[in-house]
């Protein structure tokens, strides 16, 4: 079960003083073969969570570098029974939390209760739609929990801590902060207010907290893991694979994180 998977996985990382680096990586890009060597090459390095990008046409969600990985994908010939087979792949070798990062036109056109299905059985532990409002989230909610998945909730910087009470209630797995408004990419920097996002949040919930979009260095990493149990890199890993240089990078963000939690 999902949630058992994402549970176990912060429990260990609490116990052993640290905090978690969630990972994002295209499902296909820049085509199948290399793109499952990737994953596989991140989580040997040291991922603790997996979020695998469903790709789409038009993720409106995402910068200039994940929007290029998804059309790459796309038109190397990746669809979701292909990110299904990934998954399985994975978790022949891996125990890792997956989760199914993407959009809800693709999950919606499979249908919501197929999607499930068919990730649950391949081994995914949680979905993560961006587009798809609290409000309307409801039945794929009601699916994934039949099935045993979570669906992530994100909570932006602009969420007042009211409404986030609300999304969060009946929230599972954990909850994905994001730091900036806009589109996910590399920034210089960290957000200054996100110390004080992340104390109104943990007035709202008691699930671990992942901060993400925009961290692209250890040293941003390591600022982030003060405040937040894990810390989202995305962007700077697809750039990374493309260059040759994942798995050095994914070594130094978990060292930076892997040592975070100790006081």
């Amino acid at each position: 079960m999902g949630t058992d998977r994402i549970a176990r996985k912060f429990a260990e990382l609490k116990q052993a003083g640290r905090k978690g680096l969630v990972g994002y990586l295209t499902a296909g890009d820049p085509d199948a073969a290399k793109s499952l060597g990737f994953l596989r090459e991140a989580v040997r390095e040291g991922l603790d969570i997996l979020e695998l990008g469903v790709p789409f046409s038009d993720p409106t969600a995402d910068g200039p570098t994940i929007q290029a990985a998804s059309h790459r994908a796309l038109a190397a010939g990746m669809t979701p029974d292909g990110v299904f087979g990934m998954v399985r792949e994975l978790r022949r070798e891996s125990d890792i939390p997956i989760v199914l990062f993407g959009y809800v036109n693709p999950v919606f056109a499979r249908g919501y209760e197929k999607f499930c299905a068919d990730a649950a059985d391949a081994g995914a532990d949680a979905l993560l739609v961006v587009d798809l409002p609290f409000e309307e989230s409801g039945e794929l909610d009601r699916v994934a929990r039949e099935k045993g998945l979570c669906l992530v909730q994100l909570i932006a910087p602009t969420t007042p801590e009211a409404r986030a009470r609300r999304i969060l209630k009946d929230a599972r797995g954990f909850v994905y902060y994001i730091m900036f408004r806009g589109v996910t990419g590399a920034r210089g920097s960290t957000a200054g207010d996100a110390a004080e996002r992340l104390a109104g949040l943990r007035r709202a919930t008691d699930l671990p907290i992942a901060a993400g979009f925009g961290v692209s260095s250890a040293e941003q990493a390591a600022e982030v893991a003060k405040t937040a149990d894990a810390v989202v890199v995305g962007s700077a890993l697809v750039r990374a694979a493309q260059d040759g240089r994942l798995g050095s990078l994914v070594r130094d963000l978990a060292g930076a994180l892997h040592g975070a939690g100790r006081r």
